[in-house]
């Protein structure tokens, strides 16, 4: 993706657009040319440190457990590469491309903001592998969310001095070689830039951001699929009234209420037993309760960009430069419980949305709760088993997502001889959260494409608009089951559409 767009690191905060924008690639990210002089306090004091001998942590003394040990100033910088070497030591599958460079732009503005101590040529070098799409190899496994992602931040920096590995056109290669071949120098670090470059929030924060994007996408997926089945099922209309929301108004009920209602109104299926109450008194949770649990939802997420927008402006170093007092000061800003928390909200808001549509996906296809439609919703069941086998794998997927729901942020595990004696495990609240929305995604696909198919049998009449153009959309690639095919290909099918908002963009949503 190349779009025009040029994002400015002042040292200032950056917002959700700037970090979704530059993690899907494509965008330029430049310096502020102020940034230099915003910097240059903090490197003088630094200096001055160093030149004294005075002891300061993680400058001319060890790191962690080895705080205690005072390390001569000859060797400050050297101490710093070593750092960055020790650390390295992340294992597992590599972290995908779009989080790679959320990293990567998130530690240069924290660098950037005047409070780290390092020269602007570190920032500058960050942004020469942002802006050229040359990006480490970095391991997903072996952050605790204590001092920050270390493991990661290692391997993150490790090509900013000509070792660790880059990624370049989906090879992983050597980082000396690639810099070499675009003209890019190697740093040769100096006191407090090692350290600068592994201590922070940014790693879980890049999940963190991302996640909430794709998060958002997916409760609006979600309102959209349950008008589908709304329509599919005879549901009613009611429940989804403005009055009804407006005597309990928690903000997320009250716009999944006023969206699915905004969906399904028009529709010829609901107005054809509208005023029929034998035939739904009282519909299924699954559908009357939408609003509700789809809202709870919602409101979770709006608690969590709270957190992200405070970080995205936040100094998480360590140790913290002040030039104003002219101290530097270890403290605990890296710390990532902030984030863990809001990250493991996100895992069992996101999980509550598959759950109840895999519930809906269960009633389309259950032929003595889905008022009238055939078994399986296929034209001849018994020689066919029509959709019998999505409902197992949408089941699949929600209890996988339970487990994945367990809070990571309560299972500190001390680290570094015990300095370290509460963590956050921040990354791995991360990393589940995004294996639950890859997960969610596919329910609601399968919620949807079973919806449609009811759909079907629902003709001549038809839903309201706005639904009916969803189906029009996924009908482009997806035909009615007319005979039992792989389904696999077609889940994952519309499971893309959802997660690019091409059947929001159909259904006229935002």
């Amino acid at each position: 993706m190349t779009t025009n767009r040029i994002v400015t690191i002042d040292g200032g905060p950056l917002t959700f657009e700037d970090v979704v924008d530059v993690a899907h690639g494509g965008v330029d990210v430049r310096l502020d040319p102020s940034v230099g002089g915003r910097m240059q306090p903090a490197r003088t004091l630094v200096e001055r440190a160093v030149a004294e001998n005075q002891t300061v942590y993680g400058i001319t003394t060890g790191f962690g457990a080895l705080a205690s040990t005072h390390i001569d100033p000859a060797e400050a910088a050297t101490m710093q590469v070593h750092l960055l070497r020790s650390h390295a030591a992340g294992v597992g599958p590599p972290v995908p491309p779009q989080i790679v460079r959320s990293m990567l732009l998130l530690r240069a503005r924290t660098l950037a903001s005047g409070h780290s101590g390092v020269r602007p040529v570190v920032v500058e070098r960050i942004l020469d592998l942002l802006n050229r799409d040359l990006l480490p190899v970095v391991p997903a496994q072996g952050s605790v969310g204590a001092s920050g992602d270390l493991a990661q931040f290692a391997h993150l920096a490790l090509p900013l001095i000509g070792e660790g590995e880059l990624l370049v056109e989906d090879r992983h290669r050597p980082a000396a070689e690639v810099l070499v071949e675009n003209g890019i120098e190697p740093l040769t670090l100096e006191a407090k830039e090692g350290i600068s470059l592994l201590n922070g929030t940014e790693g879980m924060l890049a999940y963190a951001v991302i996640s909430l994007h794709r998060a958002r996408r997916l409760v609006a997926a979600a309102d959209v699929a349950c008008a589908l089945s709304i329509g599919a099922l005879m549901g009613s209309a009611r429940p989804f009234r403005p009055d009804i929301h407006a005597l309990r108004p928690h903000p997320g009920q009250v716009k999944s209420a006023a969206t699915i209602a905004g969906l399904i109104e028009g529709s010829a299926i609901e107005a054809s037993h509208h005023d029929d109450f034998v035939h739904a008194v009282q519909d299924a949770y699954s559908l009357r309760c939408a609003p509700q649990v789809h809202g709870a939802t919602r409101d979770a997420l709006a608690y969590a960009a709270g957190t992200f927008e405070v970080e995205l402006g936040s100094v998480v170093d360590n140790p913290i430069v002040l030039p104003e007092s002219g101290e530097v000061i270890s403290a605990g800003n890296f710390h990532g419980q902030p984030l863990a928390l809001a990250l493991d909200m996100m895992a069992i808001a996101i999980t509550e949305l598959g759950s109840i549509s895999e519930r809906r996906t269960d009633r389309l296809l259950d032929p003595n709760h889905s008022a009238g439609l055939p078994a399986f919703l296929s034209p001849r069941p018994g020689i066919n088993s029509g959709y019998m086998l999505a409902q197992y794998t949408a089941a699949a997927l929600v209890a996988e997502n339970r487990v994945l729901s367990h809070p990571a942020s309560v299972e500190s595990i001390p680290t570094s001889g015990s300095q370290e004696d509460h963590v956050s495990m921040g990354w791995g609240a991360a990393r589940k959260l995004w294996e639950v929305l890859m997960n969610t995604r596919r329910v609601l696909a399968i919620e949807i494409l079973c919806a449609a198919q009811g759909l079907e049998y629902r003709k001549p009449l038809l839903p309201s608009s706005r639904v009916q153009a969803v189906v029009d959309r996924i009908r482009q690639d997806v035909p009615p089951l007319d005979d039992d095919r792989p389904l696999a290909a077609e889940i994952e099918q519309v499971a893309v559409m959802v997660a690019t908002g091409e059947l929001l963009e159909a259904a006229g949503i935002e």
